[in-house]
């Protein structure tokens, strides 16, 4: 009989002491329990169930049609393949634009399934529901910037806050959802001042997508990495496959250099 202990999986504390000392965390899209292993394995320390997976599993053209059902079966698939990762699950469309009782109401499958924390996109308009989650003892990682879900309102996949006005729009969103309890921050397509700039205002870590260097982590969808995903990526993606050994290699050279702050350099950023 094996005497080996049990993995102990990552919680809100364990990386709000590593933030704190000031250490880079690294996140990135899963959607398997092969990835989920190989993943961890490479030292990912947060794996986010994305709702990309209609882009890059399905072959949708952008993330509305994922179903919450979709959700709850590709975050079981990856708490099953992970130990000691951190799971973030995404709130698909319909599924928060709602009312917050609602909201709590599709949470708790997801959650049911391994989720150990939610994430929810948009800005202020989403407090009272976060402070909803947050007070019955649901984590909530909010989203800002480009924000995928709302595409068709936004007008495309274009970077935001670029004016004086957006950029402080964005700026009192994040610290409004950080005042309603939220955990964490996703910081996705803006320049790279302005993730400097709301990262300073912020105690809450912040995980950048396309925000530049100077957030508290860093987030890329997998398939993008590994340049599985066919077509033009958008300019922050960085293709670690070129000249990494297998995929493992490439995982773990994407999280090397996210802790040591190389990525993303300026030719990654807004």
């Amino acid at each position: 009989m094996s005497t080996q202990p049990k993995a102990r999986r990552l919680t809100l504390s364990d990386l709000g002491k590593r933030h704190q000392a000031g250490e880079k965390l690294v996140m990135l899209t899963c959607y398997d329990a092969s990835f989920a292993a190989l993943s961890e394995a490479a030292g990912v320390e947060l794996l986010l169930v994305g709702d990309s997976l209609g882009n890059v599993v399905q072959g949708q053209d952008s993330t509305l049609p994922v179903t919450l059902q979709e959700m709850c079966y590709h975050t079981a698939a990856v708490r099953r393949g992970s130990e000691r990762a951190m799971i973030v699950a995404d709130m698909p469309f319909g599924a928060s634009q709602i009312s917050p009782e609602e909201t709590f109401r599709n949470v708790v499958p997801l959650m049911a399934a391994g989720a150990q924390m939610v994430k929810i996109e948009g800005g202020r308009e989403m407090a009272e529901t976060v402070r909803f989650l947050t007070h019955r003892g649901v984590p909530v990682c909010g989203h800002i910037g480009l924000t995928p879900q709302s595409v068709h309102q936004l007008g495309g996949f274009h970077v935001q806050g670029k004016s004086e006005a957006d950029a402080e729009r964005l700026s009192e969103d994040a610290l409004a959802l950080e005042a309603a309890g939220a955990a964490m921050l996703v910081l996705e397509a803006m320049p790279a001042t302005l993730g400097e700039a709301v990262t300073k205002r912020l105690h809450i870590p912040t995980i950048g997508i396309g925000a530049g260097v100077k957030t508290s982590g860093q987030v890329l969808v997998l398939y993008d990495m590994l340049d599985i995903s066919p077509g033009k990526k958008p300019r922050f993606v960085k293709n670690f496959m070129a000249g990494a050994e297998n995929v493992q290699a490439a995982v773990a050279a994407y999280v090397r250099e996210v802790k040591s702050g190389i990525f993303p350099s300026v030719e990654f950023s807004y």
